[in-house]
């Protein structure tokens, strides 16, 4: 009896919101604000880059968990920081995943 009428609620609750939506979108096909869109995508493809770039690098454990770290509280920041000032030539990896002891 509970558990059909929290799924009732949480049905109601998901048809309310997607009425909510449908009504305050405004025609902006590349959506610049917090709902990501295609900018957004570009983004994430960028710092799965340099996420990869970074596990495969030569650089000490503690300088890939900082690096990451610093890309993924800051996608934007962090990934031209990275991409701009982390000598990225000096830390080329030997092309594959290295066991962090």
């Amino acid at each position: 009896m509970f558990s059909s009428l929290v799924l009732n609620l949480l049905l109601v609750s998901f048809a309310m919101a997607e009425e909510t939506l449908a009504a305050t979108t405004h025609g902006n096909t590349w959506k610049y604000g917090t709902s990501g869109g295609v900018l957004g995508f570009i983004v994430l493809i960028l710092d799965i880059l340099v996420f990869m770039e970074v596990l495969k690098s030569n650089r000490p454990p503690s300088h890939k968990l900082l690096w990451c770290v610093m890309v993924f509280l800051f996608p934007i920041l962090g990934f031209l920081i990275y991409w701009l000032f982390s000598n990225r030539e000096a830390h080329a990896g030997s092309g594959s995943y290295e066991v962090i002891p």
